[in-house]
């Protein structure tokens, strides 16, 4: 008798447990931003516009010279008097912001991902990623070790190309099930589902969300430095593939090593075994969104080789998104309103992340205004004269680590210290693509070990497993990540990257 709340459904031959319509409710929040999230993002960003106008009456001006490509000249540094910021230039910068200097990145970054969350939206409400990952099942439904690979390979993927991390979290109870019927456990199922997605977001090649928004404040193109990030994904997928590996090793010996070895005996009893394959609709859903797919993966390898097209690749990436994405879903759909519907929704869950980006942006505004900026890059770079590459990059990685706590959206974490580093790490010789690696070093992999992380909590929630059994079981990878990543960005220093 199966527990109560846990109904079987069939989907696409594969049977998947299902929770009560309230967990199918909150998974609708991985597509966006949950309030309380948002309001405790938004007070910390305030608090933090505040203090930068508020710094105006204590710190005096100052400016440098710049050259031509407006990069600080180091030893240019005059420093002037201290004159504070009228109050209503700190109230009304998150609007202003829209019409300063920085406004065309900010409108065509935010643009993009409104665009980016609608279409992922409408490939999540049309089962295109779940179509496609239950097919990628069925043909490694009988080899364990190939499927627990290729599954954290896709995943991984799926985060680092294109940055997708909440919504291939709406797919992890059919991952549980789907290595459940393999004789796994759910921790393998988080592993290569909610873990997976998260290191491939972390270990970020072409992520729009982290390295293309950088990569345009920067000024550079997105193909820059992409090798070392492509080297340091490899590493990250083998570390992931390892660990799971051997986790499957020790449960394969003695199954009741696993830290849910008692539940999954009773969700493995509520399995009925199906052989039946992909029903006629599914294979066309999945045929539609492969080229998809297809589409998006040759235009990302077209953006790093031509160099003609990299500067303008987030434009591109938007529009080649928003319009296939529109096709795929009314062939999927057949009717175009259900389609425009799903798009709107996804990206109406983005707009909070607009607001943060204008708040987190109207931080160097309000700064520049009151002529401070230069007077704090100024101290910084005094702080870090003669302290090596190394140490500096240490020091930011740390910085982004510790914004991570409290602030979770990675694009707002770009558009308030970017643009303040950036031209500090330019004058003390180090290049973006570094700096761009360190971010994505820092901002993604605590994201599945911090309690803080709302993601992390439902994703644990839904397969029901505590939190200290998770951190019990993950801390030691989280630690040698941190090495490794360590470890990369000394390489890198040492090569010139």
């Amino acid at each position: 008798m199966r527990p109560q709340g846990l109904p079987n459904k069939k989907r696409g031959g594969i049977i998947i447990l299902t929770k009560e319509k309230s967990t199918a409710q909150k998974e609708k929040a991985y597509s966006g931003i949950s309030v309380r999230s948002f309001l405790a993002v938004t007070a910390i960003l305030l608090v933090l516009l505040l203090f930068s106008g508020s710094l105006s009456y204590f710190i005096p001006q100052g400016a440098f010279d710049r050259d031509a490509d407006g990069n600080i000249i180091p030893g240019t540094y005059r420093e002037g008097t201290v004159e504070g910021i009228a109050v209503w230039r700190i109230l009304t910068a998150p609007v202003r912001v829209f019409a300063s200097e920085d406004a065309v990145t900010i409108i065509m970054i935010s643009i993009f991902l409104l665009v980016m969350s609608g279409v992922f939206n409408l490939l999540d409400k049309t089962g295109g990623i779940k179509t496609f990952i239950v097919y990628i099942m069925r043909r490694l439904r009988d080899r364990s070790t190939p499927a627990v690979c290729i599954t954290v390979l896709i995943f991984m993927l799926f985060g680092s190309l294109f940055g997708m991390f909440e919504e291939l979290v709406t797919l992890l109870p059919l991952i549980i099930v789907f290595m459940l019927s393999m004789k796994l456990d759910t921790m393998v199922g988080l592993g290569a589902c909610l873990m997976a997605a998260c290191f491939g977001f972390s270990a970020a090649i072409t992520n729009p969300f982290s390295v293309g928004t950088a990569a345009q404040i920067a000024g550079i193109h997105v193909s820059s430095g992409a090798w070392l990030r492509a080297v340091f994904f490899i590493i990250v997928y083998l570390i992931l593939s390892a660990f799971l590996l051997g986790y499957l090793k020790k449960i394969r010996l003695n199954p009741q090593y696993s830290p849910t070895y008692e539940a999954d005996l009773q969700r493995r009893s509520n399995l009925i075994g199906q052989e039946e394959d992909l029903s006629g609709g599914q294979r066309r859903i999945f045929r539609i969104y492969a080229v998809f797919f297809l589409i998006q993966g040759v235009l990302l390898v077209s953006i790093a080789c031509i160099r003609a097209i990299s500067g303008l690749a987030i434009p591109i990436l938007a529009a080649s998104f928003l319009i296939s994405g529109l096709i795929a879903g009314r062939l999927v759909c057949g009717r175009f309103a259900p389609v425009l519907r799903y798009f709107l929704s996804g990206a109406a869950a983005m707009l909070p992340a607009v607001a943060m980006i204008a708040l987190a942006s109207s931080v160097k505004l309000v700064m520049d205004e009151s002529g401070v900026i230069d007077t704090v890059m100024h101290t910084a770079m005094q702080l870090l004269s003669g302290k090596g590459k190394f140490v500096t990059i240490l020091l930011i990685y740390a910085l982004i680590l510790f914004l991570q706590i409290f602030i979770g959206s990675a694009s707002a974490k770009i558009f308030l210290i970017m643009p303040i580093i950036l031209p500090i790490t330019n004058a003390l010789g180090i290049s973006p693509a570094l700096v761009i690696l360190t971010y994505c070093m820092a901002d993604g992999f605590t994201d599945v070990i911090l309690p803080t992380n709302p993601v992390l909590l439902i994703g644990l929630s839904m397969a029901n497993v505590s939190y200290w059994k998770w951190l019990k079981w993950t801390w030691k990878l989280q630690l040698l990540l941190f090495a490794v990543s360590v470890l990369v960005l000394l390489f890198g220093v040492m090569v010139g990257y």
